[in-house]
């Protein structure tokens, strides 16, 4: 059975900047306003586009944001 490092040894996840070095930002479709991604993502969608995943810090919906974040 392999052994895990325990999990205090895992730093929080590095945050994702656009290329201006700016938080990325999404549109929230519940609130209808742009609003900074909470714990933003990389993805690649079905179809090999790359894309940021994150969820609305408002409402918790997830929030898609299609183009490469860094």
């Amino acid at each position: 059975m392999p052994k895990y490092p325990p999990l205090e040894w895992a730093g929080p996840p590095p945050r994702i900047f656009d290329k201006d070095g700016e938080f990325v930002e999404g549109y929230c479709l519940k609130d209808k306003r742009k609003v900074e991604m909470k714990d933003p993502q990389p993805i690649t969608m079905k179809n090999g586009k790359p894309a940021t995943v994150g969820t609305c810090p408002y409402c918790g919906t997830k929030i898609y944001k299609i183009g490469k974040a860094s």
